[in-house]
């Protein structure tokens, strides 16, 4: 007799619940949007969204909030994955907001862009008039983010109010909202970093070969190895030195360190991951090695 395996895995759940909530945005939002930067989480987001309205486009456009101090490896990949899928892609600059008077860059060894995507992040969204913006974060990141709902609300300023969160029981979703104010959806709120790499192996999903071991000239700070860059400021007392490095994270290269590693494939990278204690954040972004209030607060200010 034919044996029949209705066994449901984590990854088919995780993808059903994130599949099921882009096409509650599509259906009761008017003008949604995808953050994408080319990183792993936004491309594991953009491969839920293929399945999500396949054989159909993607139904709303991608955005990427460009610090102009992003890795050339990513960007290549963001322009030539949204260009394959057919898809808008809106480049939201930092360096314009800059040049706008929007914003001012910080100066120093430790200046970095980072922070000042948040204005550059809400002006898009107010230009766009977007009234749901979709958001990589997953839950393991750090403590601030696990405050948030799937469907988190945020003021017609673009803030956020922990306490001012609505309730979500079971798969209901509270999508009210009022001119000027929007939501940040979350899809891969019950993800972990594990999650998204074995779904990648599972996908057979390209990634930015940044993710995979390489040799790079780097120089130590903090405990971090950061890249050699005409953006980045190094010291005197802070040599260059070549090694076999990946990155479990990309972003402004000014404050996203990598990890020497010699993971050359995705299972190698899943091997990696079971085995470490140290999570994502708190080894690669120096601009997240931050008290839980403090990040709190970057979040209450409009911070992704």
């Amino acid at each position: 007799m034919l044996q029949r395996d209705y066994t449901t895995s984590q990854l088919d759940v995780l993808e059903a619940e994130a599949i099921h909530i882009m096409r509650e945005v599509a259906a009761e939002f008017e003008r949604p949007c995808l953050l994408f930067s080319g990183g792993k989480d936004s491309i594991v987001m953009l491969r839920i969204a293929e399945k999500a309205f396949w054989p159909a486009p993607i139904p709303f456009p991608l955005m990427h909030v460009d610090t102009g101090h992003n890795f050339d490896e990513v960007i290549e990949f963001r322009d030539r994955r949204s260009a394959e899928l057919g898809a808008r892609l809106i480049v939201a600059s930092v360096q314009d907001s800059i040049d706008q008077g929007r914003v001012v860059e910080d100066t120093g060894r430790r200046a970095s862009r980072n922070r000042l995507q948040t204005t550059t992040l809400l002006d898009a969204i107010e230009e766009h008039e977007f009234d749901a913006v979709f958001g990589g974060a997953r839950r393991d990141e750090e403590k601030a983010r696990a405050k948030e709902r799937v469907f988190s609300f945020r003021d017609d300023f673009g803030q956020w109010d922990p306490k001012n969160q609505r309730p979500e029981l079971w798969n209901l979703y509270n999508s009210r909202i009022r001119k000027g104010e929007h939501i940040r959806v979350f899809p891969l709120s019950n993800w972990t970093e594990l999650d998204v790499w074995d779904y990648i192996r599972r996908e057979g999903i390209e990634i930015p070969s940044i993710y995979f071991a390489h040799t790079r000239k780097v120089f130590e700070r903090d405990g971090m190895l950061l890249p050699d860059s005409d953006v980045v400021q190094r010291g005197d007392d802070e040599p260059l030195f070549e090694s076999v490095v990946r990155y479990r994270t990309v972003g402004d290269m000014t404050c996203t360190g990598a990890v020497q590693s010699s993971a050359a494939t995705v299972e190698e990278i899943i091997e990696e991951i079971a085995a470490t204690r140290i999570t994502e954040r708190g080894a690669t972004r120096a601009d997240d090695r931050a008290s839980e209030a403090a990040m709190e607060d970057r979040k209450r200010e409009g911070y992704f």
